[in-house]
């Protein structure tokens, strides 16, 4: 909660980012598996293509994102819907570099990560801090959610490249991340890392997760996958995300209070 000083000043906003819980890591992952069961329905299953997808999906993420900096306090609905939008966008942005530039997974993931480098230095360097819980500015949200989309971006290519060129497929590359994520999580819990890195790696690497995870479902049994298709997936992910985002919208008081 802001004090007075904070409130009363004009160059500081509420923290109007969800707060990290294990609801938020679920609803993440949820959100980015959809993110590319979503991303691929509409480029591949629609047949409308990787650059005219990224260019539909970026519209809807600049129209959830002004609504996101345009709001007074925190509202999850539309929260969750700026993180749906990335990583949908951020789908059919890797895949459109990968793919269509055919620069291949390997070099899209290390141009982006290069560019998350940079993004979270350049935040750094200009607020102090990469702290989620310090998004108390305007620069500062712009920050955070620029840096957000090129790290859901990465996630795809990163997450890409373990199903298909590492050859551990779809399911052997869930794995790998899910056992990853699980160690950041025990760092997290028992050791004295930085609490601020430990979260941007659990978060870059909760989006290649999802990425995989969404091929494992989408993808057919002969490539390694359950086939259950892009449309089925991508409705029931989007049911259980609407579910958690009402049960989260019900059980948070700031959205109520601020």
């Amino acid at each position: 909660m802001l004090n007075m000083q904070e409130a009363t000043s004009t160059t500081q906003v509420a923290n109007k980012v969800a707060q990290v819980t294990l609801a938020f890591w679920i609803m993440k992952i949820c959100a980015t598996t959809l993110g590319e069961t979503g991303g691929d329905q509409l480029s591949m299953t629609m047949h409308v293509g990787y650059a005219v997808s990224t260019m539909i999906l970026m519209g809807l993420f600049l129209i959830t994102l002004g609504l996101q900096l345009a709001a007074k306090r925190f509202h999850p609905p539309i929260y969750w819907a700026v993180i749906l939008t990335t990583s949908t966008a951020g789908t059919t942005m890797s895949d459109f570099m990968d793919r269509t530039l055919a620069l291949g997974y390997a070099t899209g993931a290390s141009i982006l990560a290069g560019l998350l480098l940079l993004v979270l230095t350049v935040w750094h360097a200009s607020e102090k801090s990469i702290s989620v819980e310090h998004i108390h500015s305007r620069r500062a949200e712009v920050f955070y959610w620029t840096a957000i989309l090129v790290s859901n971006t990465l996630g795809t290519a990163l997450g890409d490249f373990l199903a298909d060129d590492s050859g551990l497929g779809f399911l052997g590359g869930a794995m790998l991340i899910g056992g990853v994520i699980a160690v950041v999580a025990l760092a997290y819990r028992y050791t004295t890392l930085n609490r601020v890195l430990l979260f941007w790696i659990a978060f870059v690497l909760t989006r290649p997760f999802g990425a995989t995870f969404g091929d494992l479902l989408t993808k057919p049994v002969s490539h390694g996958g359950l086939n259950l298709g892009t449309a089925g997936s991508s409705l029931v992910l989007t049911a259980l995300l609407v579910m958690l985002v009402a049960w989260t919208t019900y059980r948070t008081p700031r959205a109520a209070s601020l």
